[in-house]
C-alpha cells in the first residue's frame, strides 16, 4: 500500500472511537437501576440488600467487618476500635454474633421488612422466624454522604449501640 493510500482509508482506530461515541449514550441509557448512585437507594433498597440474602442456606453472613459498608461512622468506629484491640490481647470482641439477625447461627424464614422514612432518618422494621423462633430487630438508619447507614440496631436482647457504652 503506498503512503497516500494509506492517508485515505480510515483506521481502525477511528473507526472504533466513532463507533464508541455512537453507541456510549445508547449504552449509558441501558444500564439497570441498580447502578444508580448511592444517594437514590431507598432506606427500604438499603436494608433489604442487607438481609435478603440471609434465607439461602448457603449465605454465611455480611462481612459486617467491613463497618462503614452499614454503619454510621460514630458506630463504625466503635465498631473497629473494639476489633482492633480485642484482636490484640487475643479476646472475642463485644460483638460475637451476627448483629443483623442476633446470633451465632441462623436458618432465616418468613423474612419481612418495613421503612419509615422522616428526611434524613428512618427506622427499619426486619421480622423473621430464626430457627424457627420469631425474631424482630429495629434499626436506626440515618442518610450519609456514602448513603443509608446503620445507627443502632435495637434487638430483642439490647441495643449495639449499649454493647460499645460498656
Amino acid at each position: 500500500m503506498t503512503a497516500s493510500r494509506a492517508r485515505s482509508v480510515p483506521s481502525r482506530r477511528l473507526i472504533l472511537a466513532a463507533l464508541g461515541a455512537l453507541l456510549t449514550p445508547i449504552w449509558a441509557q441501558a444500564q439497570p437501576q441498580s447502578q444508580a448512585p448511592k444517594e437514590t437507594v431507598t432506606p427500604e433498597a438499603f436494608l433489604r440488600g442487607i438481609y435478603t440474602p440471609y434465607p439461602n442456606q448457603d449465605f454465611k453472613g455480611q462481612p459486617f467487618w467491613q463497618v462503614d459498608r452499614f454503619f454510621a461512622p460514630d458506630l463504625a468506629r466503635a465498631i473497629e476500635a473494639d476489633m482492633r484491640e480485642a484482636k490484640r490481647r487475643g479476646e472475642v470482641p463485644k460483638l460475637d454474633g451476627d448483629p443483623f439477625v442476633d446470633a451465632q447461627d441462623w436458618d432465616i424464614d418468613k423474612l419481612a421488612i418495613s421503612v419509615k422514612a422522616d428526611g434524613p432518618k428512618a427506622v427499619g422494621l426486619v421480622s423473621f422466624e430464626n430457627q424457627g423462633k420469631p425474631t424482630e430487630i429495629k434499626l436506626d438508619l440515618v442518610r450519609t454522604g456514602m448513603g443509608w447507614r446503620i445507627s443502632d440496631i435495637k434487638w430483642p436482647s439490647g441495643t449495639l449501640s449499649e454493647l460499645y457504652k460498656k
